[in-house]
């Protein structure tokens, strides 16, 4: 049965794992179906055949946009080797559990019933409407999607890479410059995903139960949105939460005694390898001492043609004993495949389905220390950190998952070569490996779920009874009161600078605690975390917009790329500002954009990535006081002075006044209805990030990243949980479905969604319940109660 509250929440209920599936796959089908039929045709290796070979795609999860032929040439070397079907193989813990595969099979199940009942020439959603490219799916279709998001922050930011490397031909290929290797470095740390999460224990809360905030950074738009769904099998499992698309298990939410939620971790998931190529055979390579050839797997893919005929196309493709051969990351070509050199990607979840059974188990428990016990037995997390709380109060934080065997040692001893040199320094933590040796192989650790990872004792964790925190930098704060050290560089730095956001959030952490926030009381309760993640504080302005409205006042006329500049009429809009984006603030655009400036004047719609110069500050970072600095405005700066002009330039230049607010100038279009939306860049150090781009003349146009998931779950010792949530681009992607945009106008507005959890309450709250059987719907029912 699926029951539907406000908002168009699912509330599947079954007496068994497949039913569950069949209802997640039916109900998301009914909301979602076009983006993830697209995202299937990834997967099958279509996309050339379909909508053509030299269009690429986003892949917003990780901020690329593949090639079609060489996004084809990738997936369809997976498909000929099936590694899928090998990993589905495998007994547990390796492969998947048995109720993964029930869940499975019947999500595959409910999404073709769906699609059968309903037609594809009859879809509700115009944008796949009658496509011929939207069809049933299979179990390894779905099983694919789950090995391309494992691969997300690893092989999936070199698919051009991997699928269009080549062996070198008459015209040598080019070392990476010094600006390709910097923009590496900046990129590699801003792969378009990130996220807040606080964990509150029971010194930290009101009721003296655990409170959660999951506040993923996700986009908006394709398949790496969250979709919110409630499965219940009565006395099995009851959990709620949001899982990405095409995935039938919560991977942020709660049960009746745990909650949890992830952020992107700073451990890198893969390294390259650089093989030493045997002269005159640009397909041989050195391994200790002894020649070997490069493994070619011969790809075949239909390619659709300019007449629109579709024809075979066949590209060789080569690996080594580490990983498939690769040319670029992120679009950029760092790993030129030379006469002397290629380099092979070592990747740790290109056989990690153990995720899933992760997922799959955590969905059951009801305290961190089953969880904990989960993280450590399957080790399977991908690419994020866990921070989590329970109803007894204690607060939970690892990065425990498929982390490789790098020591710093080891880094030491193998990396060797210039072009590795060059990129452990514009990437701290990435080793480009000496792939002629098995001594530089990832190491084993005894306590590891597989070799070549690092085991748990290896990998930070900690428990506290106040809190934890993480908003994607590395593991050292998860609380400052208790810093986590002694692990190896590429899992994250220690004694290192921390984003303003993660400083802005350690901070209203720390104000409440002490009662310093202008809050009742020093103690956290629901309503305390729900302002926390949407009050919209720009930490950059907190350390800044005083010593910035003095130099513009002492100035009047500051630089710019065009001239100098007359800034007197921005001194007043910057001094009465008050530090926070919400939509009716003045002075907020003009603020974020002397910060854009000042990270490095960017080209409009191009995001910015790059750190703060330490110049633009009066007090240099300390690692005995990290979460205050660095901090003060250094006025003597010329780039700070430069930065004003441009901010008041690119205002007037494009008739924004210098006072405007957020309202008309910051929105997300729902069809022809403009949404003004809150919150602002992370990198300002908002911690309500609204990741969006200056597209000049109308400012800040439709969010492509940013908050998505937002959740609030404060646990109680007995009882149901009490639970706050939004979906900040709403349910469905359909513009002719209810739930295309009614979310979105309530975030616009700061307000929240209360969803059911327990049976009555799912019960009472219901507006329509679905019964399907085997053959599609049985019956449906209208259920509407006073109030909702």
């Amino acid at each position: 049965m699926i029951r539907r509250s406000a908002h168009g929440i699912p509330h599947i209920i079954s007496k068994t794992w497949e039913g569950v599936g069949y209802g997640y796959g039916y109900a998301f089908a009914q909301d979602d179906i076009c983006p993830m039929a697209d995202d299937y045709v990834t997967v099958r290796a279509q996309r050339s055949r379909y909508f053509g070979p030299t269009a690429t795609y986003a892949q917003r999860g990780n901020g690329t946009t593949p090639q079609n032929r060489n996004s084809d040439f990738f997936f369809q070397r997976a498909i000929n080797n099936h590694i899928v079907e090998k990993l589905i193989a495998q007994p547990p813990p390796q492969g998947p559990l048995r109720v993964v595969k029930q869940t499975v099979r019947g999500y595959v199940k409910g999404y073709n019933r769906y699609l059968k009942d309903t037609g594809v020439a009859h879809l509700p959603d115009p944008s796949c409407r009658g496509k011929p490219w939207v069809k049933p799916i299979t179990v390894l279709d779905a099983y694919r999607r789950f090995w391309q998001l494992g691969l997300l922050a690893s092989q999936g930011v070199a698919i051009d890479g991997i699928g269009g490397a080549q062996p070198p031909g008459a015209i040598p290929s080019l070392q990476p410059s010094g600006a390709q290797l910097q923009a590496f470095g900046e990129r590699l740390f801003d792969l378009g995903i990130g996220s807040n999460a606080v964990a509150l224990g029971s010194a930290a809360t009101k009721n003296g139960s655990g409170l959660m905030l999951g506040n993923p950074h996700f986009p908006w738009d394709g398949t790496e949105r969250f979709y919110e769904a409630h499965a219940t099998i009565p006395g099995k499992v009851n959990v709620i939460g949001g899982s990405l698309f095409g995935v039938p298990a919560v991977l942020i939410g709660h049960t009746g005694g745990l909650a949890w939620s992830h952020t992107v971790s700073t451990a890198f998931r893969f390294t390259p390898y650089e093989l030493k190529l045997v002269p005159g055979s640009p397909t041989s390579y050195i391994y200790d001492n002894a020649v070997h050839q490069m493994h070619a797997d011969k790809v075949t893919i239909q390619v659709k043609q300019q007449d629109g005929s579709i024809k075979p196309e066949t590209r060789t493709l080569y690996s080594s004993l580490q990983g498939p051969i690769l040319t670029s990351i992120l679009g950029l070509p760092i790993f030129p495949w030379t006469a002397t050199n290629a380099y092979a990607m070592g990747d740790v979840n290109a056989t990690n389905f153990r995720y899933l059974n992760h997922f799959f188990e955590v969905d059951t428990a009801q305290s961190v220390k089953q969880l904990d016990r989960i993280e450590r037995k399957y080790q399977g997390i991908p690419w994020v950190n866990t921070i989590a709380t329970d109803r007894t109060g204690k607060a939970y934080y690892a990065d425990m998952g498929a982390i490789p065997n790098v020591t710093d040692a080891k880094v030491a001893q193998c990396v060797n070569g210039p072009l590795g040199k060059a990129v452990y320094q514009a990437v701290p933590g990435l080793p480009v490996l000496d792939g002629s040796t098995s001594a530089c192989r990832w190491g084993n650790d005894p306590d590891a779920a597989v070799p070549g990872i690092f085991g748990p004792h290896h990998e930070p964790s900690l428990f506290r009874n106040d809190y934890t925190e993480n908003s994607n930098d590395s593991y050292w704060l998860a609380n400052p009161n208790h810093p986590l050290t002694g692990f190896a560089r590429i899992i994250g730095c220690e004694k290192c600078v921390r984003s303003l956001r993660t400083r802005n959030g350690l901070t209203m952490i720390s104000q409440r605690l002490h009662g310093l926030d202008r809050r009742p009381g020093n103690r956290f309760g629901l309503g305390d975390m729900t302002w926390m993640v949407f009050n919209d504080r720009q930490y950059a302005s907190v350390l800044w917009r005083h010593p910035l409205a003095a130099m513009c006042e002492s100035d009047g006329t500051e630089p710019s790329s065009s001239g100098p500049v007359d800034v007197s009429a921005a001194c007043p809009v910057i001094a009465a500002y008050n530090n926070h984006d919400n939509l009716d603030n003045k002075g907020s655009l003009l603020f974020r954009r002397f910060v854009e400036r000042l990270r490095g004047a960017p080209a409009p719609g191009v995001p910015v990535s790059n750190p703060f110069s330490s110049q633009a500050f009066t007090r240099p970072f300390s690692a005995d006081n990290p979460v205050n600095t660095p901090s003060g405005l250094n006025t003597n700066d010329p780039q700070v002075h430069q930065a004003l002009g441009d901010a008041v330039n690119d205002l007037r230049s494009n008739g924004i006044p210098l006072d405007a607010s957020l309202r008309a100038h910051q929105y997300e279009m729902r069809g022809n209805v403009k949404i003004p939306i809150h919150g602002g860049p992370g990198t300002d150090g908002l911690f309500n990030a609204i990741n969006v781009l200056w597209t000049p003349p109308v400012g800040y146009p439709n969010v492509p990243h940013g908050s998505s998931f937002v959740r609030v779950t404060q646990s109680r010792r007995k009882g149901c949980p009490s639970n706050r949530s939004i979906l900040t681009y709403s349910l469905s992607v359909n513009p002719n479905s209810p739930y295309f945009a009614d979310q979105t106008k309530m975030f616009s507005k700061k307000q929240w969604v209360d969803p059911p959890f327990c049976a009555d309450q799912v019960r009472r709250r219901s507006r329509v319940a679905t019964v399907l059987g085997p053959h599609g719907v049985i019956r449906r029912g209208i259920h509407v109660r006073r109030g909702y």
